[in-house]
């Protein structure tokens, strides 16, 4: 089933961004979907805030950059908030954008090698499983969380050049693509993923203005393979009311087919 949701963005405050979530959760909205800009909100604190301030909408985020933390604590986090929100959190991992890794002290030589690893101990962790590793970027001996989640939250990767497209692919069960991507990049994207029929494909788009999200043909990139669409608001969009409402509208329609 295709799931609409939309965009919250890091500009706006985390107070606001609670008020923003309970009014989409009211609205009727399927997911909220938050991302981890440096240096504004923490996307694992936001969405803990969220999900405990909401009764019903769901939360994706994408991305979280691999680089800023060690992959134990990424587990934990996940693991908390899975337990206390089971069925109700979707985590994308990516890069980050690497100026920002820079300026962190946390720029590695080769991403793709830190994300596969990560994604790769991350799964097992959440899973419940004694993870010991020793790889380029990411060592652990004899690590298992004492409280994994009774229900894996689904882990997807956010990916743009083909090499980390086949990685989420192999990795992951979503993909995450940003709002540049056209219906028929999207189509060349899953082609790069190959990730089976089963796989998600989650994909922003840009709505600029509220006229743009009443008459936005969010169809064209569902018929590209799309499974869930973002609807991702300008980053002075001043009230997201008008967009929860066109997004919940979608929903139902789709829901309806």
């Amino acid at each position: 089933m295709t799931r609409i949701g939309v965009v919250l963005r890091p500009e706006v405050a985390p107070e606001a961004l609670v008020e923003a979530a309970r009014a989409a959760d009211a609205a009727g909205v399927d997911e909220v979907w938050l991302w981890e800009d440096c240096f504004f909100s923490g996307g694992l604190s936001t969405a803990a805030l969220i999900l405990a301030s909401t009764d019903r909408v769901n939360v994706g985020i994408g991305v979280l950059p691999t680089p800023m933390r060690n992959v134990a604590s990424t587990a934990m986090e996940i693991a908390t908030i899975a337990r206390v929100h089971p069925g109700r959190l979707r985590v994308g991992l990516g890069h980050g954008v690497q100026s920002w890794m820079g300026q962190i002290g946390a720029r590695v030589q080769s991403p793709l090698t830190l994300l596969s690893e990560q994604m790769t101990a991350l799964t097992s962790l959440l899973a419940g499983d004694m993870v010991t590793v020793q790889g380029r970027y990411v060592s652990l001996d004899e690590v298992k969380l004492n409280w994994p989640p009774l229900q894996p939250p689904p882990l997807l990767v956010g990916a743009t050049g083909p090499k980390t497209l086949a990685l989420s692919g192999r990795h992951s069960v979503g993909t995450i693509l940003t709002s540049e991507t056209t219906p028929e990049q999207v189509r060349t994207a899953i082609d790069h993923i190959d990730g089976g029929p089963d796989h998600d494909v989650v994909v922003y788009v840009s709505v600029g203005s509220d006229s743009d999200a009443a008459t936005i043909d969010i169809q064209r990139w569902i018929d590209a393979g799309a499974t869930t669409v973002v609807l991702e608001p300008s980053a002075d969009a001043a009230d997201p009311t008008t967009l929860f409402a066109h997004a919940a509208t979608a929903t139902a329609r789709f829901r309806s087919q």
